[in-house]
């Protein structure tokens, strides 16, 4: 197939064991021509991908961060922007208001923490991003005053209480709502009209003359099973979920063992 694209998630896919890039990665990438596009879709912020592709020696890509709630042009314009409501956002938060979940809140290019706590400061070590602390309340308060809401809210805590809030969310408001556990700590909400795959949509309509057939893409969690099915070429990495592979075109190596790298060598040298 004529590949004209890359596109991969981040986390558990993209990066190592040591939650960075590795040297074969970044040695494929450099074979491709200035112009084609290597796009992240990620649940992070854009900041937390922005690093990435520039230490893949690709700046200035379009991201489709929050899960495609929060798309971006090469140049920096926002292609679409599909937030949760702030009625949604303040049950989120009353309903954790009595257990030892961490929420954490995120709109734009802004991640807001209340909490200096195990949980926050796991966040800004794993992204190398840097949060606003602001107490929900304030926060809130702001994003009322511009009738906004959430791109994404993570919460963060123990298994059971996780999975408490999973399923209280799930049976009042999965019409609404994309609950995503990416690992038994972590429940990311997302609004329901969107997806990794939209984001890339909205991207290659917008800069692009080539659709979804014509890129190759890496994945391994749920929300990426949208992804993996509307593109040209999906691969999912070997320690990806079982639903994950069953939609995918080719299961590569783990992503510790350089599994995106591998599977691009194959097309690209």
């Amino acid at each position: 197939m004529n590949i004209k694209a890359f596109c991969s998630d981040v986390d558990g896919t993209l990066l190592n064991s040591e939650r960075d890039l590795s040297q074969r990665l970044k040695a494929i990438v450099s074979k491709f021509q200035p112009e084609f596009p290597v796009i992240l879709a990620s649940s992070r912020m854009p900041n937390a991908m922005r690093h990435l592709v520039k230490d893949l020696g690709k700046p200035d890509q379009p991201l489709v961060s929050y899960n495609g709630g929060y798309v971006l042009s090469a140049e920096g314009e926002i292609l679409d922007s599909v937030s949760i409501t702030l009625g949604l956002v303040s049950k989120i938060l009353e309903l954790t208001k009595n257990t030892n979940i961490h929420v954490s809140l995120y709109q734009g290019e802004n991640w807001y923490e209340e909490k200096d706590d195990y949980w926050s400061q796991r966040e800004i070590r794993n992204t190398k991003t840097n949060c606003i602390w602001l107490p929900t309340q304030d926060v809130l308060e702001l994003w009322a005053k511009d009738n906004s809401g959430a791109h994404k809210v993570m919460c963060m805590g123990d298994s059971q209480e996780i999975s408490w809030l999973f399923g209280e969310l799930h049976f009042e408001n999965s019409g609404d709502l994309h609950l995503y556990r990416s690992n038994d700590n972590y429940l990311e909400i997302a609004p329901k009209a969107i997806s990794k795959a939209t984001g890339l949509k909205k991207i290659l309509e917008h800069s692009y003359d080539f659709g979804m057939e014509s890129v190759i893409a890496f994945g391994d969690n749920y929300n990426d099973i949208d992804l993996l099915q509307s593109v040209g070429y999906g691969v999912a990495v070997a320690n990806a979920r079982p639903e994950v592979k069953a939609v995918a075109k080719e299961i590569t190596l783990h992503n510790k063992e350089d599994g995106v790298a591998v599977t691009l060598e194959k097309f690209f040298l």
